[in-house]
């Protein structure tokens, strides 16, 4: 029987396998596009979005077959967010994924343009699902909630608040705000879809909300630690990005001993969602528990 990673691990390896099936052929777009579109969604990644899908249908019986346009589209989604992310009226980074960056790699017009067609093609991918039209309900619930995700009150409001911060001193807690929009929403949106798509309890689809907000933010108070402990050979991004932006972060509002162990508290918050849930919970054990350890 394999281990919990290697569950992950070939869930990440079929994934990647399956994902340049969901582009758009050559024919039906200008080549240039297409290529900005490619060379961002099959740059690698930890794949952690598509992840918590597989694993929170895991947890609720669900074939993950049966959540390959879900994982598919919400990673598109995070990979249009990171595109925009990194043009210079945004985080102005050079690298993502160690790579060049969109706008490096191509143009600002091209990274834009090519962010805007994967957010569209996202949610084109839920609409012609087979599997989930037989569910229309359902469908039109995940496509509604991956559009609050990725929207004002999700991600694209996240990343307004953060730039208004950028210089300022905050509160911890409202840094903590500002990711539940700008990181937690997307994760909270991958643990609760399969739920949806399940037919979930009440309490099965409240716990997995829970626990998305809890690891999302775990994720991104220890982003803030690899940014000033990681090295960017390892992380694929540039270390000391949010010092040098004056950009607020856990280390610099609470230290780096207060952040690793808050980190760990949303671990622990996480963890303890899981007893609700009818099928496995190994890998989203697992999930939780790497947010806090890792090293990119």
């Amino acid at each position: 029987m394999p281990d919990t990673a290697d569950i992950i691990k070939s869930w990440q390896v079929r994934f990647d396998k399956i994902l340049p099936g969901y582009l758009p052929e050559s024919r039906q777009t200008p080549p240039l596009l297409r290529e900005a579109m490619l060379y961002s969604a099959t740059a690698g990644g930890k794949r952690i979005r598509p992840m918590f899908v597989y694993a929170s249908g895991r947890a609720l019986n669900l074939d993950e077959r049966s959540l390959d346009s879900i994982a598919v589209a919400i990673e598109l989604i995070h990979t249009y967010s990171l595109i925009h992310d990194d043009l210079p009226s945004m985080d102005d980074d050079d690298l993502r994924r160690g790579q060049l960056s969109c706008h490096r790699q191509f143009d600002e017009a091209t990274a834009i343009l090519a962010g805007d067609a994967l957010q569209a093609l996202a949610f084109e991918i839920l609409a012609d699902s087979d599997r989930l039209s037989r569910q229309p309900r359902q469908q039109l619930e995940i496509i509604r909630g991956l559009a609050r995700a990725c929207g004002a009150s999700g991600m694209a409001g996240g990343q307004v608040l953060d730039l208004a911060s950028l210089g300022k001193e905050i509160s911890q807690q409202e840094l903590e705000d500002i990711h539940a929009f700008k990181t937690g929403a997307l994760i909270q949106v991958s643990t609760v879809a399969p739920a949806i798509l399940a037919s979930a309890t009440a309490e099965q689809n409240d716990s997995l909300s829970r626990y998305g907000r809890a690891t999302g933010l775990a994720f991104q108070v220890f982003d803030d630690l690899l940014d000033v402990t990681g090295s960017s050979d390892v992380t694929g991004k540039p270390s000391q990005a949010d010092a040098a932006r004056s950009k607020p972060a856990f280390p610099a509002i609470i230290g780096i001993e207060k952040s690793i162990q808050r980190s760990h508290e949303l671990r622990d918050q996480a963890l303890a969602e899981l007893q609700h849930l009818p099928g496995e919970t190994d890998t989203l054990e697992w999930l939780a528990a790497y947010a806090v350890d890792r090293d990119r």
